[in-house]
């Protein structure tokens, strides 16, 4: 009978083993596709992003602004984060004065590609982090996932004057003590 303990013993450090093993990897395998969604989210708002600077350039006939997006829009992929910097600079430099419906458009496409931006950056950072773990390397859990990269742009936000749109304020905040 005291034999017996052992093995139940063992059984249960098994069981407890595979339960963190297979927990381990399914968080390896969710920050992946998390850091993958967050690309293509990343990519389809800097690409909405172009396609609104290219409708205020020519509505303002401005050949740079407009130049600018059409290589953003056609760019390769290893070519991309400098077209959308370049992009980002054009943008910036141009005279956003008015408020009709493309210019508001391109500047709260601005501001969602800056959200997503960060988002993308945190999701890669936590994919990263995961990667390095001890044991997710010597078990090869994330060999089957591309290594996720960094989209590093400059900060896509135009300026608050832009359009005379303010930025986004936070809400009010009412003390604790009144609620």
């Amino acid at each position: 009978m005291p034999g017996m303990w052992w093995v139940l013993g063992a059984v249960a450090l098994v069981a407890l083993l595979s339960a963190y093993l297979g927990w381990t990897a399914h968080r390896v395998e969710r920050v992946h596709v998390r850091a993958q969604s967050a690309e293509r989210a990343l990519d389809a708002h800097l690409l909405r992003r172009a396609a609104a600077a290219a409708v205020v350039a020519e509505q303002q006939d401005n050949d740079e602004l407009y130049a600018a997006a059409r290589l953003a829009l056609d760019a390769d992929p290893d070519e991309r984060e400098s077209a959308e910097n370049d992009l980002t600079r054009r943008l910036r430099a141009a005279p956003l004065s008015g408020t009709d419906g493309a210019t508001r458009q391109l500047i709260a496409t601005s501001r969602r590609v800056g959200l997503a931006r960060q988002v993308h950056t945190d999701q890669v950072r936590d994919a990263l982090t995961a990667r390095r773990r001890p044991l997710v390397r010597a078990l090869g859990m994330a060999r089957r996932y591309p290594l996720p990269q960094y989209f590093d742009i400059e900060d896509p936000a135009l300026p608050e004057t832009a359009a005379g749109l303010p930025m986004p304020s936070s809400p009010p905040t009412v003390p604790l003590e009144s609620v």
